[in-house]
């Protein structure tokens, strides 16, 4: 009853737990419940992509390995569909060329097994924070940024009246490169501020998605005039 009352004085947030894993899967469900979040689960990536595109979820906690489908590709699946929703991964690899695909495939998180509880809950936290993710409003206030009319309230980005298609990463890059216009932002701020690192191995991820906004903001990408390359620290947005 108590936790009944506590996600009726806050808006309850939605999270997805796709783990094959049944241990694993009841442990953090159980955990995020007694936080007050609502909690689906699935237990492989077929089922979980069935889930997202049928339901609205604020967050997506993702194992990488899983049967049927993988977390990476559940992860690029998502991105293509235009799935709007924050991503943490669950990885046993530590390797760095893997947690630079899953943040290159959209993630916005990832966590190497075993991890303790209190990170778990923490990460959850800082991600539903760093998000925006249900919580658009009717805001239609629209921004002129190169070719693009944009709107960051409600994700929404379009070029002579039709939708373009970004990511949720691709938006929160540009949004605060606008909130920082005219400003020099170094690629480890980026990383910071975005993806929430205060040590990343790379900013090869930085690099690799400018170069995808720009291909969608700027009239030529090779000749960027909106999203300049401040050469051995970061980028400027001109406006």
């Amino acid at each position: 009853m108590q936790l009944k009352i506590l996600e009726t004085r806050k808006m309850t947030k939605k999270v997805l737990i796709v783990e094959d894993e049944i241990g694993m899967q009841i442990g953090l469900k159980d955990n995020l419940e007694f936080e007050g979040y609502k909690v689906d689960t699935a237990s492989d990536g077929e089922e979980g992509l069935q889930m997202l595109t049928k339901n609205y979820y604020d967050l997506l906690v993702l194992d990488v390995m899983l049967p049927k489908m993988s977390g990476f590709e559940l992860c690029r699946v998502i991105r293509k569909k235009d799935i709007v929703v924050p991503v943490i991964l669950l990885t046993a690899k530590s390797e760095e060329i893997d947690k630079v695909r899953g943040l290159e495939l959209g993630a916005d998180d990832y966590i190497t097994k075993p991890f303790g509880l209190r990170e778990f809950l923490a990460r959850v936290k800082a991600v539903l924070r760093r998000s925006k993710n249900g919580e658009k409003n009717d805001d239609s206030t629209e921004i002129l940024l190169g070719k693009l009319a944009i709107n960051f309230q409600n994700y929404q980005a379009s070029y002579q009246g039709h939708p373009v298609k970004m990511s949720h990463k691709e938006f929160s890059i540009l949004e605060y490169l606008w909130l920082n216009k005219n400003k020099i932002i170094s690629r480890n701020d980026l990383l910071e501020k975005i993806w929430g690192y205060h040590e990343f191995p790379s900013t090869r991820t930085v690099d690799n998605f400018v170069v995808k906004i720009r291909q969608k903001v700027e009239l030529d990408p090779n000749k960027p005039t909106i999203i300049l390359t401040v050469h051995g620290v970061g980028y400027k947005l001109v406006f």
